[in-house]
């Protein structure tokens, strides 16, 4: 039986570990905890939060952006409105001056039509006397020479000093404005 206690001492149960890599696992382990701790988890860290600043960040950056589009859009919109009342107040402004200088214009040429007009007039009525001044003296000479004819002698020198045409027409146009 001794020769079974020897194969029993030297064969290991597989289910119950040996001490001594109990031991080295432990320590291999505990090493590795340490490397990970002292160095790769706090690069991991460290990138980590300079992901979530970026994110955050960039966040932040697009929302200020935002804010500030919108800021700008409400200007823009603003300045759109005022220009917009601006350029009817122009609008407004020079019909207004387009209606004065028409008026105007139509002001002066009215008074220019009537003046033309009053000129025509005073030229016709100075013309109408010269006319008739003129008919006057020759109705009185045709009436004198006819007179001269019927009567047999000349009455022309007369006529001129008694101024018996200048009644006879004076008459005449009595007589034709009292029947008008």
């Amino acid at each position: 039986m001794k020769h079974l206690s020897i194969l029993a001492e030297e064969a290991p149960n597989p289910i119950v570990p040996v001490w001594q890599e109990i031991v080295i696992g432990v320590i291999a382990f505990a090493v590795l905890c340490f490397i990970l701790m002292k160095y790769v988890f706090p690069k991991m860290e460290q990138t980590f939060r300079a992901r979530v600043d970026a994110i955050e960040g960039g966040i932040k950056r697009a929302e200020e952006t935002q804010a500030e589009a919108n800021r700008l859009l409400e200007q823009y919109k603003q300045q759109l409105t005022e220009a917009r009342s601006e350029a009817a107040g122009i609008r407004d402004e020079a019909r207004a001056e387009a209606i004065a200088a028409k008026d105007d214009i139509l002001a002066e040429a009215r008074e220019e039509s009537d003046r033309i007009i009053a000129a025509g007039r005073d030229t016709l009525a100075a013309s109408r006397q010269q006319l008739l001044t003129e008919l006057r003296g020759e109705v009185g000479e045709i009436a004198v020479e006819l007179a001269g004819r019927i009567v047999g002698e000349s009455l022309a020198d007369e006529a001129r000093r008694s101024g018996t045409v200048e009644r006879f027409l004076t008459d005449l146009d009595a007589e034709s404005a009292g029947s008008r």
